[in-house]
Order: C-alpha cells, then structure tokens, then sequence
C-alpha cells in the first residue's frame, strides 16, 4: 500500500519519497484463524493493520512473508508496509505496541530498499512442531499431549528423506492455488528438548498444510503404523491421500525468516 496522507507524527520526520519498512513481528495464534484477512474470522493480520490504522489515523495495509494456519503460534514473521514520511522506528515500536493485544509484538522495525517484499525476499523459512509425552498445564495450547511410545531414531531416518528438493504434493492441501509443490528442504530432523520431542524443518518455501501433514505421517513411522520404506513412497506418490493426517495446529510453530543482509538500509 502507499499512504496518500504525510500526516505521521511519531518522532521526527521528513517529506521525502514513499518508503519502504519490514516489521520483525511474534504472536500466540490460540486467538487467531491464522495470519490472513477473512470475512468471517478474525486474522493477525487484520488485527495489526486496525493498530497501525488507528496509530496513524488513516487506513493501512501490510504484506505478510506467508501464512500461518488458525493456531498456529509464531515467534519471528514479518510484514512490510510503505510510507510517505520517514520515522523513528524505536518510538513508533513503542506506540505501536501500546495499540496492539498482549499476544501480538513488534520486536524490530527495520527500513528496506523499495522493491524487497517481506514474501518473495525470503531466502528461507524454519519451524518447529512439538510434542510432550506428559500431561503439562503450562505447556496446555502450546505443544501436543502424545502418549504413544515413539521411535524417534526410525522417525529421524524417516525425515532425512524429505531433504533436498521434492514434489511435496503428498503434504499439501488439496484445493491450493500454488504454480508447483516444489520445495528445497535445507533440515528435517527430530530432537529431545528436555521434556519436548521437537521437529525442526527448513525449506525455501513451505505449502499450506506441509509441516502438520509431514509430522502426522512421521508420527506414524514413530509408532510402527508404517515402515521408512512406505515413508518414501508416500513421497514419490505425491498423493495426499496416502500421507497421515494433520496434527493440531498448537504444537506448530514459525520460528526463522531469512532474508539477504543486502535489502535492509542503514539507519541516518
């Protein structure tokens, strides 16, 4: 978006030529139906843009670096927005903060050169899926509750097949409008985490419903549902059909983007 406004009043600020911002931002999803706008829900990304609007007096629009499914929790994301006025981003960190729930956080804010954009800059992507094998109140909405016995050295051997670059068709919702299922997974590996079993997953790109539905099917090789060797197959099948089901959102969360050093300008 481009503001037609210049009435910014937080911290100094200079008539110059729009420009362009990257908001490093956290949030729990327990609240939310996830990052994009709906109708009929209500998303982070809505609930953000009704901050900034309300801080700047004059209707704003951001662009998220992707989406995040209802529940899903998020620990580093980021969006970008466009401006007519240059600003103090520590002072409009702090104001807009103030506008904003307890479960939602700016952590940074960082000017840009115009044409990087918080989606397709993005050189990579991380999450984590958690698991608790015990009843835990303060991890309640926070990771799953699994009580089956896992194989977790069968599930690692299982994971190191999506490594490398894959048609991940098999792990994507089915109505999704994507030009391919082509991604490059950097890690895939499981690890206990004192009292969590955590998957930790890099790619370029992830599909809607990829991690949930990777985990799902992994967990199934964890408890002998399915051998490594049908694993591999259900990858090559590229049918989602024949991979497990989705675990609950709650346990899923964003934790990296990466972005080229390059695109970000120094501060005057």
């Amino acid at each position: 978006m481009k503001n037609e406004s210049s009435h910014c009043s937080i911290g100094k600020t200079k008539q110059v030529s729009s420009m362009r911002y990257f908001f490093e931002i956290s949030y729990s999803g327990t609240r939310y139906h996830g990052w994009q706008n709906q109708r009929n829900a209500i998303g982070v990304q809505q609930v953000v843009e009704h901050g900034l609007s309300k801080l700047l007096r004059e209707p704003i629009s951001i662009v998220g670096s992707g989406r995040t499914d209802a529940g899903v929790h998020c620990e580093q994301q980021f969006f970008h927005a466009d401006f007519e006025n240059e600003f103090e981003t520590e002072v409009f960190l702090v104001k807009l903060n103030a506008f904003l729930p307890k479960d939602i956080a700016i952590t940074s804010i960082r000017k840009v050169k115009d044409d990087a954009h918080a989606r397709y800059s993005a050189t990579e992507r991380s999450y984590e899926y958690r698991i608790t094998n015990k009843k835990n109140p303060f991890l309640t909405g926070l990771a799953l509750h699994y009580f089956k016995y896992l194989d977790v050295q069968a599930m690692n051997q299982a994971a190191a097949i999506l490594v490398g670059s894959h048609d991940f068709q098999s792990f994507s919702k089915v109505k999704t409008n994507v030009n391919n299922f082509l991604c490059h997974v950097k890690r895939a590996e499981w690890k206990q985490e004192n009292n969590l079993l955590v998957f930790h997953i890099t790619a370029n790109r992830f599909l809607r419903g990829m991690v949930r539905a990777m985990v799902g099917t992994l967990l199934d090789v964890g408890t002998s549902k399915i051998s490594i060797e049908d694993f591999k197959k259900i990858v090559e099948s590229k049918n989602r059909q024949k991979a497990g089901t989705n675990v609950e959102p709650h346990g899923l969360f964003l934790t990296r983007v990466v972005y080229p050093e390059t695109i970000f300008l120094a501060i005057n």
